[in-house]
């Protein structure tokens, strides 16, 4: 009999199904035995009765251990106190892998138990991620990454691969790992933007990228990771900055969807198009609110915050766009303003109080491309 997933359950009523999962709560009461099955989709039980055949189910049912591996075969029943409302009388039973009794963390974790150590749940991590909510993680990291994809496919973006070897370091080399490539040194790819930018040479127009992005920075708070899973895309024949900004705006709002049919989490969808202010804008912002200037021409932590709640306060949005950096704290590629020169045609992208993007025109022409790497000492 081929195997169903427990969410389908309902459409079987009256039907005999076969699902296997882990065991995830017994409960033998006297002459009835309770079996909680859990697989990735759900919850089933099944109920056992000693009196059913010759009695060997129901011995098999008390013998098993939880977390161990089952399959479950039998007919499917409405039941109102079962979970889901439906339940499954049993008619045979393997067991598919045996657990230890005593598992090194729990997964089950009873209303009372506390929180195991988080290093000891790393060190058991496989066991960790079986509980329900942390599936959820992956979950909606897949449905987010389909949204992402499908919108990219309609805008007729071209996805692209690159390296993560490198043989420089791909930005200021400063935060990059050098590591030994056979008789030469190499790094750690820090962004792909070399790679996006020959796309671009060869004629590409639009490209996307996903992959490991590595940063040689201190790994102890919520903004700094060594290394992490990052979105990047290029377009050519822009006019502005904000043609880019609209784009990303459309991959979000369909990666949100997406989350939504996908896990039913009720995820709020943002509306577009995001408020976008000025550096300058936003700095006011702050100071009539009390907020002390950290950074010249850029936001601290705590500055990121602030703006957040307040445009979350005046517009609902949990995203802001910051534009028009000095081009004293961007890259001298970040094309700058014709009729404002000391400002750049970049950007960044916060929500709720994390910045989540940093992007830019790209100057093009060599000859202030020359000039302005020569302004930054390159």
């Amino acid at each position: 009999m081929e195997r169903i997933f427990i969410s389908e359950i309902p459409s079987h009523v009256g039907k005999e199904v076969m699902v296997s999962g882990w065991v995830h709560v017994i409960r033998a009461q006297g002459s009835i035995a309770f079996l909680l099955v859990r697989d990735r989709s759900g919850l089933a039980q099944a109920v056992v009765l000693k009196s059913s055949g010759d009695g060997s189910l129901f011995e098999l049912v008390k013998s098993l251990s939880v977390e161990s591996v089952v399959s479950v075969t039998g007919k499917v029943k409405q039941e109102a106190q079962a979970p889901g409302g439906y339940e499954i009388e049993p008619i045979a039973l393997t067991v598919l892998s045996k657990a230890a009794p005593e598992l090194p963390i729990p997964v089950v974790v009873e209303k009372s138990g506390g929180e195991t150590d988080i290093t000891k749940r790393f060190d058991w991590r496989w066991l960790d991620l079986r509980r329900p909510e942390k599936l959820k993680i992956f979950q909606v990291w897949t449905a987010l990454e389909q949204g992402f994809r499908e919108q990219f496919a309609e805008e007729g973006f071209i996805q692209i691969y690159a390296p993560s070897f490198m043989n420089a370091p791909s930005e200021s080399g400063t935060d990059v790992f050098e590591v030994k490539y056979f008789e030469k040194k190499a790094y750690l790819a820090q962004s792909p933007q070399f790679y996006k930018q020959m796309a671009m040479a060869s004629g590409f127009e639009k490209v996307f990228m996903v992959g490991p992005v590595f940063r040689a920075e201190p790994s102890f708070t919520t903004r700094h990771m060594t290394e992490f899973t990052g979105w990047d895309f290029e377009m050519s024949y822009i006019n502005s900055h904000h043609e880019v900004m609209d784009i990303e705006e459309k991959l979000l709002v369909a990666g949100f969807k997406k989350v939504n049919e996908s896990t039913r989490l009720g995820v709020e969808v943002p509306s577009m198009p995001f408020p976008r202010l000025t550096m300058a804008e936003i700095k006011g912002k702050l100071k009539a609110n009390g907020v002390p200037s950290e950074k010249e021409g850029d936001l601290s932590p705590d500055e990121e915050r602030k703006i957040c709640e307040l445009i979350k306060e005046e517009t609902g949005s949990d995203f802001v766009w910051v534009i028009d950096y000095p081009a004293s704290v961007r890259a001298f590629y970040h094309m700058r303003h014709e009729d404002k020169p000391t400002l750049t045609k970049s950007f960044d992208l916060l929500y709720k109080g994390v910045e989540i993007t940093t992007g830019a025109q790209r100057e093009h022409r060599v000859e202030i491309l020359e000039k302005q790497a020569q302004e930054k000492g390159i």
